[in-house]
């Protein structure tokens, strides 16, 4: 009988792995991970042919060898696709007709914290399969099997060349990128070279400590050195990434961020006249005028549960066309996997561009004018966060509030709505809030503030008066 492992409590998450090296992940729990993934894998019948990846953490290299072991033990055949951004791995699985794939990556997290994101097949392995693999370790009931091998499958010139294969546009277009020194820089300065239009790579340079910003595009501080160049040089717009390419943040000429719901907006009116009436997600923290939207432009408005799986899994159910988070994560199925593929977003948003007139900032300019924040993190720890949630959910129902419960809680009021749920990723609350004006928007706030009081959860400055 192999031997049993424990992993942390904290980093079996909903929809992926994450922890923090030398402190809550270490070595051994990625070589656990690997045994205990294909373990599943063999006990619902599949094969074993797993891609494998990896972006450009310092403890990236050790953590995937390790989750290699785990997976030669199990007897796997390993097709190594190497460092590249996590929807390089998303293709291979496709690319390459593996049975699965595991990509070690910390994502958007600090430079301490590391994970893994991973398929079963072509869709995501979440939820319940994940926590599956705590007492297949516990009890060390691993799959042990001869004949494991590894073999270096390299697909990025065939994953940069499918990337650009979906622009058609003519009109050239003039855009700065901003890949922060995450695992998507080396395909960027790949793609932009198939493009049409102008095109300028800031810090393509993979370096896992992120010398230049923290390498997540839905905090305006890590967009600085983005709108700065888009400014300086009057590029139509510019294009940041996550550490690990699945997520997207822009801004337009004028050096505005666009949200994420803003730009599904953008995306939606180009899908919706070739299909009436589709369906396309969203997840509870986007704009109602995102869903109004989507219903003037005839397609069918639904919200759903944050978290790239579980909105992947969502959209495969109802036969989305396209979805999209706030956080920057977009999905294309229309055209392609239906995985979030931040480069593929760029292109897709490109290619609107370029077969119009109409530039990022017209697209802006015509959005409804409400009065809201952006995604506000409020340090929470994993321990306590879903605590504080239910507690919230209680006190709510007492009241008698409107509540949409299906992630968090998002509540309508006179002044708009306003939002709470658990991060299922980082040590954090999210909130956010909407409303028609700046007091209501003061009123939203002062709400969630309270919240945070009873819970005796620390008030970040987002959240003070204005």
């Amino acid at each position: 009988m192999p031997a049993r492992h424990d992993f942390h409590p904290t980093i079996l998450r909903e929809y992926d792995v994450r922890g923090i090296v030398g402190e809550t992940l270490f070595a051994a729990d990625a070589r656990a991970l690997g045994q205990a993934y294909a373990t599943i894998l063999q006990e619902e019948g599949r094969g074993l042919k797993i891609a494998v990846g990896r972006d450009g953490r310092l403890s990236s290299p050790e953590l995937c060898a390790a989750l290699v072991d785990g997976l030669l033990a199990a007897g796997c055949e390993v097709h190594d696709v190497g460092l590249g951004p996590t929807p390089m791995l998303y293709f291979a699985v496709h690319h390459l007709g593996c049975d699965g794939g595991i990509q070690v990556t910390g994502s958007h997290n600090p430079p301490s914290h590391n994970g893994f994101k991973m398929m079963i097949g072509t869709a995501s392995f979440f939820g319940d399969r994940i926590q599956a693999m705590r007492p297949i370790a516990e009890t060390g009931a691993f799959l042990e099997a001869e004949g494991g091998k590894v073999r270096d499958m390299p697909v990025f010139d065939a994953y940069v060349a499918r990337l650009a294969q979906d622009h058609h546009g003519t009109r050239p277009i003039h855009a700065i990128w901003d890949t922060g020194n995450g695992a998507a820089g080396p395909a960027v300065a790949a793609l932009v070279k198939q493009l049409p239009g102008r095109h300028e790579v800031l810090f393509a340079e993979v370096d896992g400590r992120f010398p230049n910003h923290h390498p997540d595009p839905t905090e305006p501080e890590n967009l600085e050195h983005l709108i700065e160049r888009v400014r300086a040089t009057g590029a139509e717009l510019g294009i940041g990434f996550d550490g690990d390419g699945d997520r997207i943040g822009v801004v337009d000429g004028a050096g505005r961020m666009l949200f994420g719901d803003q730009l599904i907006e953008v995306l939606a009116s180009d899908l919706l006249p070739r299909y009436p009436g589709a369906p396309i997600i969203a997840d509870v923290k986007a704009s109602q005028t995102l869903y109004d939207a989507i219903a003037q432009m005839g397609g069918k408005p639904v919200m759903w549960k944050t978290g790239h799986s579980l909105i992947k899994a969502k959209m495969a159910e109802i036969g989305a066309p396209m979805s999209g988070e706030m956080s920057g994560h977009i999905f294309y199925k229309d055209g392609f996997y239906g995985h979030d593929d931040a480069l593929y977003v760029a292109v897709r948003l490109l290619d609107i561009l370029a077969r119009g007139t109409k530039t990022l900032a017209d697209y802006k300019d015509a959005m409804p004018k409400v009065v809201n924040t952006p995604e506000i993190r409020i340090d929470c720890p994993d321990e306590k966060k879903f605590d504080v949630i239910a507690a919230v959910k209680e006190r709510l129902a007492a009241q008698g509030a409107e509540v949409n419960a299906i992630d968090g809680v998002r509540v309508n009021t006179a002044d708009g709505w306003w939002l709470m749920r658990a991060s299922n990723t980082q040590a954090v609350l999210v909130a956010r809030a909407e409303a028609m004006d700046a007091a209501g928007l003061e009123r939203l706030k002062a709400t969630i503030r309270a919240e945070l009081d009873h819970a005796q959860v620390p008030v970040p400055k987002a959240l003070q008066p204005a």
